[in-house]
């Protein structure tokens, strides 16, 4: 899909273009390519004179290949956006391309992005831009929009994961917790430190493509002073993911300890039972030797009179394990 978005009247407009003809129609400040058709790609490479890189979009590309300057005065950033997807949270690497000194060519002035799926951060700041006059008003304010919206959105997804930590944790310090329940808590702890971890390896991602922008001096001083602030902005995140991490190293921690504690108890309950029954052990033993001489083999009550004794000796430590509370 290939969208093209012009400011009118303030307010950024979108259209999506379906040939090479339609392109001549806008002068637009962002070209967004979703999922590029290789004739789209054309398209843009033909009426603009970009060149877009054939690994634009792969996750393993050298992270020295990330942000970079081509001769002809392009910038090339590529950086992650998160999706907080409920069933599968990922980050999709999006390719930047912004030229704004080859005035020669079409492209200059022109905020190119490039990704494979549709990412909700791109769709806040259409939205936004759509709604506010004067929000965008060049190609650069509308990239620094998006690694503002970006932040903004980890953010969010922040408190949920915040949000989500309290439930487990008033599941955690109830305090009465089975094996099966605490192999689900453990499962969603897992779950949230992932996302968090996600988080905190987009905000890197997103200061180091804010940082290359301040160093290029593509910014006037009031979009510098923006870049600043957002820079600001993750270094608060910073903590907060610290501090979650800290959270979900407590609450697995204590999970574990519960586990801990189930366990000894099992284990509690047979060695109470192994010690108990060593005496009545021992008295059978005794008397299943096959020795002539045993006074007890002639008793005519001998064989009630060792059951009795047996039992006995399995009650009275029993009864003494538990006045000491070893039994609870």
């Amino acid at each position: 899909m290939l969208n093209v978005f012009s400011l009118v009247n303030g307010r950024l407009v979108q259209e999506e273009i379906e040939s090479l003809d339609e392109l001549a129609r806008f002068q637009p400040v962002w070209v967004d390519l979703e999922s590029p058709t290789r004739e789209e790609k054309r398209w843009v490479s033909q009426y603009y004179g970009l060149s877009i890189p054939e690994d634009a979009m792969d996750d393993d590309i050298e992270e020295s290949a990330r942000f970079y300057e081509e001769d002809n005065g392009e910038l090339h950033i590529r950086s992650d956006f998160l999706i907080d997807d409920d069933d599968d949270p990922r980050s999709v690497r999006v390719a930047f391309i912004l030229n704004q000194h080859n005035t020669e060519l079409k492209s200059c002035g022109v905020l190119f992005s490039i990704h494979e799926e549709d990412i909700p951060v791109f769709r806040l700041v259409r939205m936004r831009a759509r709604r506010a006059p004067g929000l965008i008003a060049d190609a650069k304010e509308a990239l620094l929009n998006l690694f503002d919206t970006d932040v903004e959105y980890s953010a969010d997804t922040l408190e949920g994961i915040y949000d989500e930590l309290k439930k487990v944790s008033t599941q955690v310090l109830e305090g009465q917790m089975t094996d099966s329940h605490a192999q689900q808590v453990l499962a969603d702890i897992a779950w949230e430190e992932d996302l968090n971890g996600r988080i905190r390896r987009n905000m890197l991602d997103t200061r180091r493509a804010v940082s290359f922008m301040m160093r290029s001096r593509m910014l006037n001083a009031e979009q510098f002073e923006d870049a600043r602030q957002i820079l600001r902005d993750i270094e608060s995140l910073d903590s907060h993911t610290q501090f979650l991490f800290d959270k979900i190293n407590f609450l697995m921690d204590a999970t574990v300890g519960f586990l801990n504690i189930n366990q000894n108890k099992i284990i509690k309950i047979f060695s109470v039972a192994s010690v108990a029954l060593l005496p009545p052990t021992l008295i059978a033993s005794v008397y299943g030797m096959n020795f002539r001489l045993m006074p007890e083999l002639e008793w005519e009550h001998g064989y009630l009179y060792a059951i009795v004794l047996m039992i006995a000796s399995a009650l009275v430590p029993m009864l003494y394990f538990r006045k000491r509370g070893w039994l609870a």
